[in-house]
């Protein structure tokens, strides 16, 4: 088939490699505009652009798709099947319609829940059992269109939302393969979506990082391997910024926010509202990220302390 791929972070790689690497002609590559990264705002392109120019697949990054502003490629390459994977827009109807087998999106979630921006993030903060990738015919709706193919996994007990990521990645890679033997050979059927088990994953933002300790252990520690690698859970010790990057929860109980042990070889104990939370990794603001044990080695706190005010 001539497939026109269109992504644009490192979840979508996989999925473009394996297509690559397939007897599928990937005839466009689809992706938004380089941006500026880093402290010194260097223009970076997408993975996935970087991806398409190694393999030499013509790489388009219009700033918008409305106006029929695909139209001219669409009809240049006259793609049988259009792949979405984190692109990161709303396709136009003009696009949905355009390809003989239609638009088919690999989504990061066990549909209908978690669709959205950061399917993949919320369902470590909300502390699901499992996550998982699906296969759909793309609708010109936010992730309602019919499921394909979908398969789970089962989330680490100690699992980032990061490592998750990567774990999907390829699984969707795998998913979106069996999905066009099935489509090639004339046996893909589509399943709609259950509507009354919709839920929806909000980008995420600094806002929510600020911990709150009155939640319980478990809460916190969804919240904290969940916004691992962004925004990462935060929280002040006497007024100055902590970020808090790796953490187990304990049973241990206590006055919500106060540090309960502070031990160069156990690290740093603070209560929640229930059970308490084991800080690991950490890092204050204008320091380096270090183990919590390393950290109490050169900075003594006081049992009592209290986290957040």
């Amino acid at each position: 088939m001539k497939i026109l791929f269109m992504g644009t972070p490192d979840f979508a790689v996989p999925s473009l490699q394996m297509l690559i690497d397939s007897a599928h002609e990937v005839v466009g590559v689809v992706t938004q505009p380089d941006k500026p990264q880093g402290r010194k705002q260097i223009l970076t392109p997408p993975p996935v652009k970087a991806l398409a120019q190694k393999h030499d697949i013509p790489v388009h990054q219009p700033t918008s798709l409305k106006n029929e502003a695909l139209l001219p490629l669409l009809e240049e390459t006259q793609p049988d099947l259009i792949l979405v994977v984190a692109y990161g827009k709303l396709l136009p109807k003009y696009i949905l319609e355009f390809p003989q087998y239609g638009c088919m999106n690999i989504h990061g979630s066990l549909l209908p829940r978690w669709r959205g921006a950061a399917p993949i993030q919320w369902s470590v903060i909300a502390g699901d059992e499992f996550a998982g990738v699906a296969t759909m015919k793309m609708a010109e709706g936010l992730d309602t269109g019919d499921i394909y193919l979908m398969e789970r996994t089962k989330i680490g007990a100690q699992e980032t939302a990061g490592e998750l990521f990567d774990r999907l990645s390829q699984l969707g890679a795998q998913v979106l393969a069996k999905t066009l033997v099935q489509l090639e050979q004339g046996t893909l059927v589509s399943i709609p979506q259950d509507e009354s088990q919709a839920t929806h994953a909000s980008m995420l933002d600094k806002e929510m990082a600020i911990i709150d300790w009155t939640k319980s252990a478990q809460q916190i520690d969804c919240l904290i391997r969940g916004l691992n690698p962004w925004p990462i859970a935060l929280t002040t010790l006497d007024g100055t910024r902590m970020k808090i990057y790796a953490a187990n929860p304990e049973t241990t109980q206590g006055e919500a926010g106060t540090v309960l042990e502070a031990d160069t070889k156990k690290g740093l104990l603070v209560a929640c509202g229930t059970g308490a939370i084991r800080v690991l990794e950490l890092q204050m603001v204008g320091g380096k990220r270090m183990a919590a044990t390393d950290y109490l080695r050169g900075h003594a706190i006081a049992l009592g302390t209290k986290l957040g005010d």
